[in-house]
């Protein structure tokens, strides 16, 4: 690997995982996504609570009323099973499949980030693959604000506490935690569009001669960036804002749709927005 300690990260949002036609499980994308990964792949999941929702809904009839905080963690905790089962049914069987659930005092804290990265450089070896998502169902917003502002108030530099807002904060977050060569954000567009909604209008490149010029770019293309695909979501431009930590760490960065194969995406076949120093 050379400088590098792990071959690929890769992140699905919510809205990839969800067929909104029929307000289900996109079977043939979690099943299209599951059989490409192997040992040597970290993969960085949402749609546990999208799906802890639609089980929900399907079982009882109903959706969850209250505080909507409340309700997603609930459905998350829901969720989760479902999807870690589907991953399993998909993910080649000779491999095994970790979940891990995180959250943002496992990288602001020195003692957890090494043992999460042990933990995730342990997998390939021993022939398994980690599927990480945020711990929705022990969290919460306010407490979570509580604990960043301690952070900062005991002298942590604000610009280096990690707040594991979504995804793919996570996601980067890790990609930098353990120096992977790429990193790939599969999302429900082609990737990042200089007008939005318009594929025509597709970035397929944002690059530069060092890190440097290539954050500078991404920061020209973030201006572009307008909406998000869901309530909650912080859209393309947050994408590009997370993604900056391990393009600084010489990772080629792809934002892409799970519609295509990653071999694909890497290899330039397929459409999507690529990152990278060169």
């Amino acid at each position: 690997m050379g400088a590098f300690d792990v071959e690929l990260v890769g992140k699905v949002g919510s809205m990839a995982l969800v067929n909104k036609q029929f307000n289900d499980i996109n079977y043939n994308v979690l099943a299209f996504i599951s059989r490409q990964l192997h040992p040597g792949v970290i993969w960085v999941s949402s749609g546990a609570a999208e799906i802890g929702r639609i089980d929900y809904l399907r079982r009882t009839g109903r959706q969850l009323d209250g505080d909507v905080e409340l309700n997603k963690t609930d459905y998350a905790a829901q969720g989760q099973a479902i999807l870690m089962q589907e991953y399993r049914r998909y993910i080649n069987p000779a491999y095994g499949v970790r979940q891990v659930l995180v959250e943002h005092q496992h990288f602001n804290n020195e003692k957890k980030r090494a043992l999460l990265k042990d933990l995730l450089l342990r997998c390939p070896a021993q022939g398994a693959i980690p599927i990480i998502n945020y711990n929705d169902p022990l969290s919460s917003e306010e407490i979570v604000k509580l604990e960043i502002r301690a952070l900062t108030q005991s002298g942590m530099n604000e610009s280096k506490v990690v707040h594991c807002l979504d995804n793919d904060e996570t996601a980067s977050q890790v990609a930098c935690l353990v120096k992977c060569r790429r990193l790939i954000i599969f999302t429900s567009t082609l990737g990042i569009y200089a007008k939005a909604g318009d594929e025509s209008t597709l970035i397929r490149e944002i690059s530069g001669k060092d890190a440097y010029e290539v954050i500078e770019n991404v920061t020209e293309c973030q201006k572009l960036c307008v909406g998000a695909s869901r309530q909650g979501a912080n859209g393309a431009g947050a994408k590009l804002e997370y993604i900056k930590a391990p393009v600084a760490n010489g990772t080629e960065v792809f934002i892409a749709s799970p519609m295509f194969s990653i071999t694909d995406i890497i290899k330039g076949v397929a459409p999507s927005t690529r990152i990278y120093v060169g």
